[in-house]
């Protein structure tokens, strides 16, 4: 049995907590307690979340197998004995994680000092300026340097507990406990936290509904005057508003939606190089190969070959545990 500590303080993010849900499913499916988990504070008592739900936690006492600090929609300086302990529990625990903003935590304790670490898009800036010897990656769902972890914000939370109980029981496990949760589970570590939907934010309505049937219609030309009309403005207006609003240009932009559809169909591996570069609208495989280049540094065969590294990896493990 393995021992799992959350720890929260007032203001900790509710989605945090999902994390919560794959150990239970895991003792499910192991029939046996294989994690007990323990939800901590400071000083232990009712702590509230942002919205306001409060929780029960007991004190700090001894360290868990697993401690996962739960961060907060705004990372705050922790109390030093907090801090004191997430230092410690760097020597005495096994693993020891960061959700979200938890990552400043972890930071403040010096536990990410020449480590690479991520958090949520939105902070990843601040916790490297105010922690530079973090080597921190903006654009990873989740990251584990030696026995510190770290994920970004929110959904990540899930992704980062599989990845841990796929450390300890395998990945057939791991598997099993996302079906039951209805979530992706190979979404690795190294996958991006952003859609280029999300990245290009347009601020006008005109322009994200263009955006829109852009994915939706990504084996049409896409022509500047489709979009344009998309947006119900002049191809001359909307080519302006657009570079205004993303900075960048449609064509770009449109290039983009196109690349992030193609690595999804990749990642499935149902399809042909032909039938995806034709579905995603690059019209042949020699055009999307190089637009892959160009923006991965790497062809669509070299992202096919490694996902079949990691599910030949993943079917022996299934095999060992047979």
């Amino acid at each position: 049995m393995r021992r799992v500590g959350f720890i929260l303080e007032d203001g900790f993010q509710v989605m945090g907590m999902a994390a919560l849900s794959a150990f239970e499913f895991a003792n499910v499916e192991l029939g046996r307690e294989a994690y007990r988990l323990t939800v901590m504070s400071e000083k232990g008592g009712t702590v509230r979340s942002s919205l306001g739900i409060r929780i029960e936690t007991t004190p700090l006492t001894d360290f868990p197998d697993t401690l996962m600090v739960v961060g907060e929609l705004t990372p705050r300086l922790s109390p030093p004995a907090l801090r004191d302990y997430i230092v410690r529990a760097g020597r005495e625990s096994r693993r020891v994680a960061g959700v979200c903003t938890g990552a400043f935590a972890l930071a403040e304790a010096g536990l990410l000092d020449g480590r690479a670490a991520t958090t949520h898009w939105a902070h990843a800036r601040t916790l490297q300026e105010r922690f530079p010897l973090a080597k921190v990656d903006e654009d990873r769902i989740f990251i584990a340097d030696g026995n510190i972890w770290t994920s970004a914000g929110m959904s990540a939370a899930i992704d980062l507990t599989l990845a841990l109980i796929e450390d300890d029981h395998g990945a057939a496990l791991a598997r099993s406990i996302a079906r039951k949760l209805v979530v992706y589970h190979r979404r690795p570590g190294g996958q991006s936290q952003f859609s280029a939907l999300l990245e290009l934010e347009p601020r006008s309505d005109r322009v994200r509904r263009a955006l829109i049937h852009a994915k939706e219609h990504l084996r049409n030309p896409l022509t500047v005057e489709e979009l344009a009309e998309a947006a119900n403005l002049s191809p001359r207006q909307f080519s302006r508003i657009f570079r205004d609003e993303t900075g960048q240009s449609p064509a770009k932009a449109v290039e983009r939606l196109r690349l992030e559809a193609a690595k999804v169909m990749l990642e499935d591996g149902r399809h042909s190089m032909d039938v995806v570069a034709r579905d995603t609208g690059f019209s042949d495989r020699d055009r999307m190969r190089r637009a892959f280049l160009r923006f991965f540094g790497q062809p669509p065969q070299s992202l096919r070959r490694s996902l079949r590294l990691i599910e030949g990896e993943d079917e022996a493990v299934e095999a060992g545990a047979a």
